[in-house]
């Protein structure tokens, strides 16, 4: 059954705006907390019953919203988000709010605030035509995505097992494609430890940790391969310019498309490990997400995903992606999952970050035709 709604872009566009105005970066929980606020009376406002859930790890809260069921104990739809954002606050002035063209920008609208609105534009557009899902349907919004999830990778598990599928609405495929799968991905903590002199008086008696840190990048670029890639993103280190800097920090990250070839790479990375030239060298392994391959609930969901999308008019690829996402654990776990369901768009983290309007009302039509038809078959 292919519902008959009407989605307006204007429609969408006036409710997203207040979610890309509230500034969300992840390291600040005040911040994503305010953000979680919005979508917590946005929900309440569409007859969820919504409960805040308390962050941890200095991280924000997250919010779940149930929506009224008459088999409310079914296991139901998982509709799986994130709120929180790559982008400091203050990004509004340089990736201001605005409407170009076919285009609308702004501080993640693409990644992944405009997805979760269209997904709430579809319960809405149900709701308001009496049309009752099969499944009952329940909304989890997280904060904490954009670093691996370490606070919240427990609850999105223990959620998701309580559910039949899960549909997340990260940003779609630029051919109006959708996700049956991510990569691998794990984070890795460095650290140098050198020895201390005067930089200027005695540079010679020090031992730099930047230097040796420097150093250490190019060892990093260099384990990339065709089947695992390996980069360091964030480096940090020294306090005094006058002083051999005795402490260098970093982060890297390593992506795979086989948890094999993820696997290889870790062994490489930690491998990096030890002292040289009196500089102490250290990885740590840190958050790591699994390899999501595609399974047989998978698939099949995707294949009615995509028969209810060319019954719009549109046609639906997949495959697997660069970047991960919550979806790497439901996926991982054999629930079936199908990510990439948001609007189309570029330049998510990055100051070019926009959505290609059109593709709010699109996408909202096939959230909708998913949720009207996803186990309907089994329904009594």
């Amino acid at each position: 059954m292919i519902p008959d709604l009407r989605f307006d872009a204007q429609d969408i566009l006036a409710t997203l705006q207040p979610w890309v105005l509230c500034e969300s970066p992840t390291h600040d929980a005040a911040a994503v907390n305010r953000m979680m606020s919005v979508a917590a009376r946005d929900l309440a406002l569409l007859g969820a019953t919504v409960e805040t859930i308390p962050g941890r790890m200095g991280l924000s809260d997250c919010v779940r919203a149930r929506f009224p069921h008459r088999d409310r104990d079914r296991p139901g739809i998982l509709v799986l988000g994130h709120l929180d954002t790559v982008h400091p606050v203050g990004t509004l002035g340089s990736l201001p709010w605005r409407i170009e063209g076919d285009r609308a920008y702004g501080p993640g609208i693409l990644d992944m605030k405009g997805g979760n609105v269209i997904a709430l534009a579809a319960i809405r557009a149900l709701a308001a035509a009496g049309i009752e899902t099969p499944l009952p349907v329940t909304v989890l919004f997280t904060g904490d995505e954009e670093v691996g999830s370490p606070s919240t990778r427990d609850l999105i598990e223990a959620e998701a097992a309580r559910h039949a599928v899960v549909l997340v609405p990260e940003p779609g495929q630029p051919d109006n494609g959708v996700v049956t799968g991510r990569y691998a991905i794990a984070r890795f903590d460095l650290e140098a430890l050198g020895r201390p002199s005067h930089a200027g008086a005695s540079p010679h008696e020090g031992r730099s940790a930047i230097r040796a840190m420097a150093r250490k990048i190019l060892a990093i670029d260099g384990l990339s391969d065709a089947d695992c890639t390996v980069s360091t993103g964030i480096v940090s280190g020294g306090q005094w310019v006058n002083c051999v800097p005795t402490v260098c920090r970093g982060q890297a990250l390593s992506m795979a498309k086989r948890q094999a070839d993820l696997d290889r790479g870790v062994e490489r990375m930690l491998a990096l490990s030890g002292e040289e030239d009196g500089v102490r060298f250290t990885v740590t392994r840190g958050v790591t997400r699994p390899v999501w391959e595609p399974d047989a609930g998978c698939m099949a969901l995707y294949e009615q995903a995509r028969a209810l999308s060319e019954a719009l008019g549109q046609p639906l690829p997949h495959r697997s992606a660069g970047g991960g996402s919550d979806g790497n654990f439901t996926g991982a776990n054999g629930i079936p999952t199908l990510d990439g369901l948001g609007p189309l768009g570029q330049g998510y983290h990055t100051l070019e970050e926009h959505v290609l309007i059109e593709t709010l009302p699109q996408r909202a039509r096939l959230f909708a035709a998913l949720l009207a038809n996803l186990g309907a078959a089994g329904r009594a």
